[in-house]
């Protein structure tokens, strides 16, 4: 039960600070270097993919920093989490497709880097601070 308090808690940090990424800040630098790559976007395969990774955030991250009681802990490893995931999909990118931009990767990874630091942080204070979880 308690993954599941920390998955939805999670899952909304998450959202509310990357769709200030995706939908204000970000949206006309991808459309300018990402434009000719761009098609709809596929729900199904979205909503799997980021199910999937707000479960290995938590796993991987969150609900041990719950455990070591660390804060510290949640950022640090948020951070790096980010880092990795973010760098597994970019630098593949880079590797992979013709056209693809390096300005683009480095925004990327340190978005990805940023983004899951916060999460992790803002989760581990909500959940340890407002909802007595531990």
């Amino acid at each position: 039960m308690q993954f599941l308090k920390l998955y939805l808690m999670t899952l909304v940090i998450f959202f509310l600070v990357d769709i200030v990424w995706l939908g204000v800040i970000s949206k006309k630098l991808y459309k300018e270097y990402l434009g000719h790559l761009m098609g709809p976007v596929n729900w199904p395969a979205a909503l799997i993919f980021y199910a999937m990774f707000i479960a290995g955030l938590v796993f991987f991250v969150i609900s041990p920093a719950i455990e070591k009681q660390s804060l510290f802990y949640a950022v640090s490893v948020g951070a790096f989490f980010g880092l990795i995931t973010y760098g597994t999909y970019d630098l593949t990118n880079l590797a992979t497709l013709k056209d693809w931009p390096v300005t683009i990767t480095i925004i990327d990874l340190m978005w990805g880097t940023f983004l899951n630091a916060a999460t992790a942080g803002i989760t581990y204070y909500v959940a340890t601070n407002l909802f007595n979880i531990r």
